[in-house]
């Protein structure tokens, strides 16, 4: 699912019970090392509160464009939540 600033892909793991596990990438586009560092720990933070919310043997894959890094914490959080939600990834 595309958002206005990140991409999630996600994967169904052959076992249910197994806890959600996540991955970010973030290309050179996003710019240097230390910004991309600091939207990968963003992403990491985001995903860590709300880890317990998906369904389980989950695998997700986030990729975020350059505009996530310049974004506030909180913003790059609701869009997160928003492309997750469509991506019907959470427990119902």
């Amino acid at each position: 699912m595309r958002g206005d600033t990140l991409t999630i892909g996600f994967l169904d793991n052959a076992e249910p019970k197994a806890t959600a596990r996540a991955g970010f990438i973030t290309s050179k586009r996003v710019g240097n090392a230390v910004v991309r560092n600091r939207t990968r720990r963003r992403l990491r933070e985001i995903f860590r509160r709300h880890q317990h919310e998906f369904r389980g043997g989950i695998w997700i894959v986030t990729i975020a464009s350059a505009r996530a890094a310049r974004g506030t914490f909180h913003a790059l959080e609701d869009e997160w939540l928003r492309v997750a939600r469509r991506a019907s990834i959470f427990v119902t």
